[in-house]
């Protein structure tokens, strides 16, 4: 078979757009890892500790003194890792959420998943008082729990993104209205400690749990990689993905459970972080403008955006410390408006 210089001139242009796409990504890719590291190192050096940024890159490479080794590894790296990790696993359930269901408000937060992992913990300090790995192992079920009764009322004859939509909202303020009830129903002590479980803080994210919660997250990343090829084709359509040999309601179903098990993992571990699994996804898709899912640049805008608004809690106002979820709902509410306002546009248009 002969090619024509047409033909040829097509494949060379094709050849461009994809070598264009990568380079893009790789760009973007490590933009944000330097961003990642800046605020991390603006972060080991803050704090009623200060370690100046000289002395905290002495110490990370293993010589520098005792009180600032303290500093750096027991205090603030901790919490640093803990920020990284559970904004990654928001934004890469995100991800899978609105290219699975190919609606960009489909995010665990709106949907009520990271809702029932909260009720699930705040029944166990609360209802139940229990603490510490019970607390994390309750928050685990509520997530999947109420990501099952979403499944089971929105499954007819296959799953359908938009009625998982509306059934997931109907779940997020039912547990919502269950959260409120019980921190009505007990004193002010306990209440403080559902704090985290409302509102989302990896201030206390260390030791065993730590490693813990980032070994099964960094396992979710691997299972979702090597589903990922599939996700593209399904993004596209059912018709469409299954013309390419896609099995659309067994790769819909496993990468929902794998986006729930991320969800249950970080919030088990440090409550609803709101709106990162809403926000980081869109960003990625906007930054790497090739139609894809973006799944490894909402990966590292997550990480980032969670660390970022970790460090504004801590050092923005003097004085004041907000948790970490408190900020990123700040930056997202505005953001979900725009994006009603704008979906209610392009529906009149």
């Amino acid at each position: 078979m002969f090619s024509t210089p047409a033909a040829g001139a097509a494949v060379a242009a094709v050849a461009a757009v994809r070598a264009h796409r990568r380079r893009r990504l790789v760009l973007v890719l490590v933009a944000g890892i330097l961003v990642a590291i800046a605020i991390a190192f603006v972060a080991l050096s803050l704090g009623a500790a200060a370690v100046t940024p000289d002395r905290v890159l002495v110490t990370l490479l293993g010589f520098g003194d005792d009180r600032d080794r303290l500093v750096v590894f027991r205090l603030r790296l901790p919490r640093i890792v803990a920020a990284l990790v559970v904004g990654a696993a928001f934004a890469l359930a995100g991800a899978i959420f609105q290219s699975v269901l190919r609606n960009p408000l489909a995010s665990p937060d709106i949907l009520g998943v990271s809702g029932g992992a909260s009720l699930g913990a705040v029944f166990a300090i609360l209802g139940l008082g229990l603490g510490g790995a019970a607390v994390a192992g309750f928050a685990f079920a509520g997530g999947f729990a109420v990501a099952l009764v979403i499944w089971l009322a929105a499954w007819k004859q296959g799953l359908h993104g938009v009625r998982f939509v509306l059934v997931g909202v109907g779940m997020a303020y039912v547990s919502g209205a269950a959260v409120a009830w019980l921190l009505a129903r007990s004193d002010v002590r306990q209440a403080q400690q559902t704090l985290m479980w409302t509102v989302g803080s990896v201030a206390d994210v260390r030791g065993a749990e730590l490693w813990i919660a980032t070994g099964v997250i960094g396992a979710l990343a691997v299972a979702v990689a090597l589903v990922a090829p599939r996700l593209a084709p399904l993004s596209t359509g059912d018709d469409r993905a299954r013309s390419l040999g896609v099995g659309v309601d067994a790769t819909r179903i496993v990468l929902l459970v794998l986006a729930v098990t991320l969800v249950a993992s970080a919030t088990s571990v440090a409550g609803p972080v709101a709106f990162v699994a809403l926000v980081a996804p869109a960003i990625a898709r906007r930054l790497t403008a090739d139609g894809s899912p973006a799944l490894a640049v909402s990966v590292v805008i997550g990480a980032t955006l969670t660390l970022a608004a970790d460090v504004v809690g801590q050092f923005a106002l003097p004085g004041v410390t907000a948790p970490v979820g408190i900020v990123t709902g700040l930056v997202g509410a505005p953001y979900l408006l725009w994006l009603l306002a704008r979906t209610e546009r392009s529906a009149r248009a």
